[in-house]
């Protein structure tokens, strides 16, 4: 499977705890902050949860960026 570059956009100030929780175990911390994760179905459906909070790109298999 492919990876996914998943960016923090939104802030957490007025989220449910919740929602701030999913983008924590995503990797997020703080807006503008970029993890990449492996694409699967459980980090898709954490993606779907809060996909108003995030920027999500898919990588290609050629593309090693570093973050």
């Amino acid at each position: 499977m492919g990876k996914l570059k998943i960016t923090l956009k939104k802030s957490f100030i007025g989220r449910q705890p919740r929602q701030i929780l999913t983008a924590k175990a995503l990797g997020l911390n703080k807006v503008g902050h970029s993890v990449i994760q492996e694409d699967n179905a459980s980090i898709r459906g954490a993606i779907a949860k809060i996909s108003f909070m995030l920027d999500v790109e898919e990588m290609e298999e050629g593309n090693h960026e570093t973050a």
